[in-house]
């Protein structure tokens, strides 16, 4: 490790829900340091400088970890020894920072084009080549996981982000590979805090989808959506059905989904040039806290039309109710509330309101 002056470097073991500090030692003047400890089973830790600067380790009983790194990149070490584990997630991390990049890079191109015209159009196809990107790397861990299933690596990649809250896998559209490693991990290390919590999880996750066999939301033309009453970010309560008269675009997002950030500036746009003649939305976050879900109004300037949540994230109770796999996630709804498009996002819905409002 390249030295620091008079850096310290921390190992915390990772529990299910909590990091437990377990040791700390000062960098010596030629940026080495070395951490001892017994452990009776398979374990994870993390070898961290900071909050934003750590390793995950995957330690097994009696291996000796050697590694070279960055002091500012301990998670994408150059060279590491002594662990598979470790060594797998860390190339796993190589593959996910690559995602990430990507990802940063279209972000970097809306914002070039956000006051520009052709706007819309911008928007449109970054989302298909980040629906692209997230797709490759949902593939990989796919893949990645069936190729480590006895290891206990597999648990790690249940939980990848490439942005925080934005998961790699999705609960209850992956489900099958949270049952997957759910059933190999369990078998092999029952009692190990994160195997349960995981567990559990799944037994949660499966309990709930098969307590939602009715009342799904339906997807054909002219079908009439289910009733949603939930509060507004004042604390009142509505209902979808109080838009009854209007042409309704019911649009589910949340402040931390960078494709229904993307879609927002479309959506002030249409709402600006149809609202008078008879256009609302009706916005449904599932965002984790109030304050999250309030600054992305702010920011996006969405305050014009209605917003409810129940904060829930993919616990809310929307979920369930329309089979929501994923965000963005919209129906048109002609004045009775009956569906009359599904999914369209940008040129798609200005051509389908201007349709509509000829």
């Amino acid at each position: 490790m390249n030295p620091v002056n008079g850096a310290y470097i921390y190992l915390d073991e990772l529990k299910s829900n909590e990091l437990k500090p377990v040791d700390s030692i000062r960098v010596s003047s030629d940026g080495t340091f070395n951490f001892r400890r017994e452990i009776k089973q398979p374990s994870f830790y993390l070898l961290k400088s900071s909050e934003n600067n750590f390793l995950t380790m995957l330690v097994e009983p009696g291996q000796k970890i050697t590694l070279k790194a960055h002091s500012d990149s301990l998670n994408y070490p150059i060279s590491l020894k002594g662990s598979k584990g470790t060594e797998s997630m860390a190339e796993y991390n190589k593959t996910l920072r690559a995602t990430i990049t990507k990802l940063s890079g279209l972000s970097n191109i809306y914002k070039q084009n956000v006051d520009k015209p052709e706007l819309p159009k911008v928007i449109e196809s970054l989302d298909s080549l980040a629906q692209i990107y997230l797709g490759e790397i949902n593939s990989y861990t796919k893949k990645y996981i069936d190729d480590n299933l006895t290891s206990l690596v597999s648990l790690v990649a249940l939980y990848q982000q490439v942005a925080p809250s934005v998961y790699v896998l999705n609960p209850t559209k992956d489900i099958i590979y949270f049952e997957k490693v759910d059933s190999s991990m369990f078998s092999l290390y029952p009692d190990y805090e994160p195997v349960t919590s995981l567990h559990e999880q799944v037994k949660e996750l499966t309990a709930k989808m098969k307590g939602e066999t009715g009342g799904g939301a339906p997807t054909a033309s002219g079908s009439e959506v289910p009733e949603i009453t939930l509060p507004t970010p004042a604390g009142d309560t509505i209902k979808l059905s109080s838009t009854r008269g209007s042409v309704v675009l019911l649009d589910f997002w949340a402040s931390w989904c960078t494709p229904c950030r993307k879609e927002n500036p479309n959506l002030v746009n249409v709402y600006n040039t149809y609202h008078k003649r008879g256009f609302q939305i009706f916005q449904v976050s599932l965002d984790k806290t109030k304050d999250a879900w309030m600054n992305g109004i702010q920011e996006d300037h969405l305050e014009k039309w209605i917003h409810v949540s129940d904060v829930k994230y993919w616990n809310s109770i929307v979920v369930g109710l329309y089979k929501i796999e994923s965000i963005p996630c919209n129906y048109l709804l002609d004045k009775q509330g009956r569906i009359i498009g599904t999914n369209l996002r940008g040129q798609q819905l200005q051509t389908k309101l201007a349709e509509i409002f000829k």
